[in-house]
């Protein structure tokens, strides 16, 4: 019995050039497949309606600020958040945390005098 170790596999018998470029191409496309998922699993997305919400209010979201909604994304995530208020330089974000999206914005004067339901976590962001 004769077998054979290429790239890391062992393949009984005889291979082929066409078994290799398979089996490149799956692995392939499995470490492309996990780098989108993870690479996805750290984006911050907005909602269309908060995208509306923001540009009404006159809201700017600037990458510092985006980096700063992801660590807290995190933190919230790790602390078993679904629905999270983020209260960040004058302004309140409804988060959607596990599936990382921004659901609605508001700045500080239409925060006065009102009730955020539908929540179970809130986070200050400094």
């Amino acid at each position: 019995m004769s077998n054979r170790i290429t790239v890391g596999q062992l393949f009984p018998g005889r291979v082929t050039p066409a078994d290799l470029k398979r089996t490149r191409s799956e692995n392939a496309g499995k470490v492309q497949q996990s780098f989108d998922q993870m690479l996805q699993d750290q984006v911050v997305k907005v909602s269309n309606h908060a995208a509306k919400r923001l540009e009404q209010r006159g809201l700017e979201l600037k990458d510092e600020h985006m980096a700063k909604i992801g660590s807290a994304l995190d933190q919230a995530a790790a602390k078993g958040a679904k629905e999270s208020l983020f209260l960040m330089n004058n302004m309140a974000l409804i988060v959607n945390v596990p599936k990382r999206t921004i659901v609605t914005a508001m700045d500080g004067d239409s925060m006065q005098n009102n009730i955020f339901t539908q929540i179970d976590s809130a986070v200050i962001i400094s």
